[in-house]
């Protein structure tokens, strides 16, 4: 179909996994230059609206898809600047695929500014590194099977099998489900797990325990939802091998290894 406008006016924007400062320089100018803004407000930090302070406001938690497109559509024909806030990155778990399909039905042309997921939100406030030599070289990101599907093949069950780092999402409300299918995939009871409340936010919790664990630690501190869930051996490293990047016997393409 015919471009409604051959300038960009839709933008889809990570906000970030909750502190309204990590969202990115490029997020923040978009929201500054947005006329309008529909956010999801379910998990979105409102604070971060007041880098849009002269742009309508719309919470997607109230609306359909339909009436999300409706609503960007009217923007758009209007000549308004139109910004898609989600949370976290949008790439993981957005629903934005089925957004953009609409927008290309009806030749709104539209862009993507990344953001920060909540599972490196989550490792940035406990200093972890997913990816340790010696331990894990690997990060899984998936979720449990709830109201909606997940295919047999991404099993929990399935991915625990590796033993690499995990970070599951949209599962904390299912942690006794979710401990079972760790151990019947692999891992030990006792492998570090960890549950990251509203990660970066001010009432953020960090909660480490272990797989076998993981229910009665968020029963006992009445986590039943916004929480990311870590795995692995990773999560509780306090030993592992350094790694060979910065050995003085490994050459690079910017450095000669030394005699040791």
């Amino acid at each position: 179909m015919e471009q409604v406008e051959d300038k960009i006016k839709v933008h889809f924007v990570g906000a970030g996994p909750g502190a309204e400062d990590l969202i990115t320089v490029r997020g923040m100018r978009l929201l500054s230059e947005a006329d309008m803004v529909i956010y999801a407000g379910s998990l979105v930090n409102p604070k971060l609206l007041e880098y849009a302070p002269g742009a309508e406001h719309f919470n997607s938690a109230t609306m359909t898809l339909e009436e999300v497109i409706a609503k960007i559509r009217e923007a758009v024909e209007r000549g308004m600047t139109v910004v898609r806030l989600h949370t976290g990155d949008q790439s993981i778990y957005g629903a934005v695929k089925e957004q953009m399909r609409e927008l290309d039905r009806l030749g709104i042309s539209y862009d993507s500014c990344p953001g920060v997921s909540a599972c490196f939100g989550a490792a940035a406030s406990m200093n972890l590194e997913y990816t340790l030599p010696g331990i894990s070289q690997s990060l899984i990101i998936t979720r449990m099977q709830g109201r909606t599907a997940v295919p047999e093949r991404e099993s929990i069950r399935s991915f625990a099998a590796h033993g690499a780092s995990m970070a599951i999402y949209l599962s904390a409300s299912l942690l006794t489900e979710l401990s079972g299918e760790l151990q019947a995939g692999g891992y030990e009871k006792d492998t570090p797990a960890a549950i990251v409340y509203k990660a970066t936010w001010p009432e953020e919790k960090i909660l480490r325990c272990t797989v076998g664990t993981l229910a009665e630690t968020a029963e006992e501190n009445g986590v039943r939802k916004t929480a990311v869930i870590l795995v692995g051996d990773a999560v509780g490293a306090e030993t592992f091998e350094d790694s060979r990047l910065y050995a003085p016997d490994f050459s690079t393409e910017y450095r000669k290894a030394k005699e040791v």
